[in-house]
């Protein structure tokens, strides 16, 4: 009868296996300083790459890198958007003395800001 170590390492994955019974099974965790929630541009980044990109979906959820990865575009695209709101306020003169004065098309005005900073955002980080 052959003996079957409880445990061994694929050399070309890097994987360690663990006997169960009769099988191996891969002994995968996921790292502990991960744990971090993912707003609305990551959710909708990993909608994308799971239609659209696979191998880079399916390489970060094994790596267990999918929640950094998904964490640090949705971080991007916070800080993208408010940079791109501000830029655009300040070129269209949309001012907080516009916003004092004149309450509703400071309101229609930032909204369509918005509105464009988000296709922007959307187009270079989130569908990319």
């Amino acid at each position: 009868m052959i003996e079957l170590k409880n445990e061994y390492v694929d050399k070309r994955t890097g994987i360690t296996y663990v006997l169960k019974g009769d099988y191996y099974y891969p002994n995968l965790s996921i790292p502990k300083d991960t744990n971090f929630t993912i707003g609305r541009y990551g959710k909708a980044h990993i909608r994308y790459i799971k239609e659209n990109k696979r191998v880079l979906y399916t390489d970060l959820l094994l790596d267990g890198k999918l929640n950094n990865y998904l964490h640090s575009i949705d971080e991007k695209c916070k800080e993208l958007l408010e940079s791109i709101i501000t830029k655009l306020a300040k070129k269209e003169n949309v001012t907080e003395e516009l916003k004092a004065n004149h309450q509703l098309e400071w309101v229609a005005r930032m909204k369509n800001i918005k509105q464009r900073a988000e296709e922007i955002v959307y187009n270079e980080y989130v569908y990319n």
